[in-house]
């Protein structure tokens, strides 16, 4: 298992400060983020669990799922979630040069765009690397094309297939504050400990009176 932060240190984030790494706020307003989709069924399930506890999430997408699935699609913008965009092909930023990294951004910008309804007052400036990894030249092209590095404070390790679906709950729980941006993935891989993590997280947020909000 490669090493990871579950929650993110307050080293890292000073270091690498030209991110977002949460959003301090006084209304207890807590960031689900999910990565990777859409995808079929297991979007659709996060989307029906968030409608139940009427929570707002931000979803990073890849381009390609989008053009395979853009009813799916449709409906994280109807039912007034935030979009941003994870590369058209799940790109490795430490494995890609510039030009091709900035090529697969704009793929999924134009797929984003594509499907965006034209009266959709959307903010498609979110940009989450894949695999968190990026290198300076790649993050300086971003910043100069307007985009906002959202990474996060919490992460839930939902794709760790080494972990149980306990501690995948507990890595959540354990850590979750206000201002806390969380990260999910809506994929087929992370799908068993996300089925069993995220019913608790929304019950959790419920019951401890946090309010799950945008990213902006």
């Amino acid at each position: 298992m490669s090493f990871y932060w579950v929650k993110t240190h307050s080293i890292l984030k000073k270091i690498f400060s030209k991110y977002v790494w949460d959003l301090p706020n006084e209304q207890n307003k807590v960031y689900l983020t999910f990565d990777d989709g859409p995808t079929p069924e297991i979007t659709s399930w996060v989307l029906d669990l968030l409608k139940k506890h009427n929570a707002k999430a931000t979803f990073f997408c890849i381009g390609k799922n989008i053009e395979q699935q853009p009813e799916l699609f449709q409906r994280i913008i109807q039912e007034q979630h935030a979009i941003g965009n994870h590369t058209n092909d799940h790109a490795n930023g430490w494995a890609t040069t510039k030009d091709l990294y900035i090529k697969s951004v704009v793929a999924c910008a134009n797929s984003i765009s594509k499907h965006i309804i034209s009266n959709t007052n959307l903010p498609t400036s979110l940009f989450r690397p894949p695999y968190g990894k990026i290198k300076t030249a790649q993050i300086n092209a971003l910043k100069k094309q307007g985009y906002k590095i959202i990474m996060w404070d919490v992460l839930s390790a939902d794709f760790d297939l080494s972990i149980t679906k306990e501690k995948c709950l507990e890595n959540v729980i354990s850590n979750i504050q206000s201002g806390s941006i969380i990260i999910f993935h809506d994929s087929v891989k992370a799908f068993p400990n996300l089925k069993y993590t995220l019913p608790k997280v929304l019950n959790f947020i419920d019951k401890n009176n946090l309010q799950c909000a945008t990213v902006s």
